[in-house]
């Protein structure tokens, strides 16, 4: 990214915004987005493959793995306003599982992209299914969207979820539900 460029682009929007750039509380302001831009978008800027470098371990479990309430921060494509929640993943692994950590910076790195929800939801299951080839994966998102609460249909208590099943969770009824009791949602 060209944080130069942008920075220029912020100023131009102040302009016509009616602001005036260079009025004492602005004048770092296109800086600061720049660099606030430059780090809510990395994830163009990162494969998820780097991020996993490795931390596959051989493992004897065949039992579910859940890494719950997982912090979320992404912006809508459709608006550029933030969206942020929780992020629950699951998997069964057949003989690899993955560092406990890699599942966070998985969301994280996928998330800091331009996002709908519902595609970052299985973009994530994805990548699991990708970096260890379990019998199947879970992924459950609780988000609230800045774009539906603070402009459009102003509704301040929505939450929206979404989920993606693949595999075994999306094959057997018994694992699909014993996943959506352990997030709380059946």
């Amino acid at each position: 990214m060209n944080v130069e460029r942008v920075r220029a682009l912020v100023t131009e929007l102040l302009r016509e915004l009616g602001e005036d750039p260079d009025r004492e509380g602005l004048r770092r302001t296109p800086e600061r987005v720049a660099r606030a831009y430059e780090f809510l978008t990395s994830g163009y800027r990162t494969n998820p493959e780097t991020i996993i470098n490795g931390a596959v371990f051989q493992a004897e479990a065949n039992n579910m793995i859940l890494l719950k309430n997982i912090e979320v921060y992404s912006l809508c494509e459709h608006h550029m306003l933030p969206f942020f929640g929780e992020c629950h993943i699951a998997y069964i692994p057949r003989d690899k599982v993955l560092g406990v950590s890699k599942l966070a910076r998985i969301v994280d790195c996928l998330a800091r992209r331009l996002q709908i929800q519902e595609r970052l939801t299985s973009q994530i299951a994805e990548e699991i299914m990708r970096a260890v080839r379990p019998e199947g994966v879970g992924v459950v998102m609780e988000c609230r969207h800045l774009c539906m609460i603070m402009r459009g249909v102003e509704k301040q208590n929505s939450v929206m979820k979404t989920s993606s099943v693949l595999g075994s969770f999306h094959n057997n009824e018994a694992t699909r539900a014993e996943f959506l009791s352990l997030v709380g949602g059946g």
